[in-house]
C-alpha cells in the first residue's frame, strides 16, 4: 500500500488520456480485453453489489447492426472491439449510487485501455436506440445499456485537450 508522499504516475495517465474515434484496424489482443474487463471490475460500488455487466462485442455483423443505432457509426464499425455496459438491476439497491458506479467502472476501463497504448471512446448517444442495441445482444430484462465503448488501436497519439482551470471549478475550500 502507498503511504502519503509516494508518488504514482495516474495522474499523468487521467491527463493524457483522450476520446479516440479513429482506429488503424489492427487487432486487440484477448489479453488486453480481459486486462480492460479487470480494471472495471475493480471499480467502487455502493454495498459492493457491483451492478456492472458486459458484452464483448468482436463479429462485424453485430458491430454493423450496432452501428445502426447511433449516429456515431464510424467510431463503432473503426473499432476491433466494443464492450457493451449494462447495470443489472436485479443487485441494485439505489439507482443513482449504482449508476455512479457505472461510471466509475467506465472509466477504470478507459484508463485501463489508455495505459495499454489503445484508444477508446465512451459512446453515450447509443442509449436513444437502448431497448435496439439491449435486444440485439439479447441481454436478460434485468440488463439495462448503460453505455458501449469502442476499443482499437488509435490512428494518432496526439491528441490535446483543455480544462478549466480549479479556480473556475471550486467554489468552496474551507481551512480547518
Amino acid at each position: 500500500m502507498l503511504k502519503a508522499g509516494d508518488e504514482m504516475e495516474l495522474l499523468d495517465i487521467i491527463k493524457a488520456r483522450r476520446s479516440v474515434r479513429n482506429y488503424t484496424g489492427a487487432r486487440v489482443a484477448n489479453e488486453h480485453i480481459d486486462k480492460i474487463l479487470e480494471a472495471g471490475r475493480w471499480a467502487p460500488s455502493g454495498l459492493n453489489n457491483q451492478p456492472w455487466r458486459f458484452a464483448v462485442v468482436k463479429k462485424e455483423e453485430t458491430k454493423r447492426e450496432i452501428a445502426n443505432a447511433t449516429k456515431y457509426s464510424s467510431v463503432v464499425l473503426g473499432a476491433d472491439v466494443l464492450v457493451a455496459v449494462f447495470l443489472d438491476r436485479s443487485v441494485m439497491y439505489d439507482r443513482t449510487k449504482d449508476v455512479q458506479a457505472i461510471g466509475a467502472c467506465i472509466q477504470n476501463m478507459l484508463l485501463e485501455a489508455h495505459s495499454l497504448g489503445l484508444g477508446a471512446c465512451w459512446l453515450g448517444q447509443i442509449l436513444a436506440n437502448r431497448d435496439k442495441v439491449e435486444k440485439l445482444l439479447s441481454a436478460s430484462p434485468n440488463l439495462e445499456l448503460m453505455a458501449v465503448i469502442a476499443i482499437g488501436h488509435p490512428t494518432s497519439a496526439s491528441q490535446t485537450s483543455r480544462r478549466k482551470g480549479l479556480d473556475e471549478l471550486v467554489f468552496l475550500w474551507e481551512e480547518a
